[in-house]
């Protein structure tokens, strides 16, 4: 049976109780992690200004498979209105992440974390899990898992976000 220390059970659920009861939601914890190519470091927290839909993903994750051209429709339509689309992958190898993309394209940012660094200050439980972080840096919404049926929700919580002033 899978132990999930209760610090990680705890913390998504006060995300959605602080945010339904009008207090300020938390700041998005830094965390830098390599893109795929290595070239540059991503941190979905240095991305004040611009609305960030985050997603941690592995390539084993059979919903993650869906979700990609979700997010790639995402980017496309909603890019130029400043949302900024960051999967970060949890697969212990680069390869087995590539493999995964060969399959399923991504026309957004792809971090590495094999170490899981970043999925435990985010308090991720499942794959996918996906953030929807403000312009002032602060997580407004958790998904976890990810359904068809849910796109019209994400999507008019991706809008009310980009509206904000």
């Amino acid at each position: 049976m899978l132990k999930i220390p209760i610090p990680y059970l705890v913390i998504p659920w006060l995300l959605l109780a602080s945010a339904a009861l009008g207090e300020e939601p938390r700041s998005a914890p830094s965390c830098s992690v390599p893109s795929l190519d290595e070239a540059s470091q991503i941190d979905p927290a240095g991305y004040k200004g611009q609305v960030i839909y985050l997603d941690f993903w592995a390539s084993w994750c059979l919903p993650c498979a869906k979700s990609f051209p979700f997010m790639n429709q995402l980017h496309a339509e909603l890019g130029q209105r400043g949302l900024r689309i960051i999967a970060i992958n949890l697969d212990e190898t680069q390869a087995d992440a590539l493999g995964f993309l060969e399959k399923h394209p991504a026309a957004f940012a792809i971090g590495l974390d094999p170490e899981g660094r970043c999925p435990r200050l985010y308090g991720v439980k499942g794959m996918p899990t996906s953030y929807l972080i403000d312009q002032r840096g602060h997580i407004r919404q958790v998904h976890q898992g990810f359904k068809t049926a849910d796109i019209p929700k994400l999507r008019a919580q991706i809008d009310s976000l980009l509206a904000e002033p």
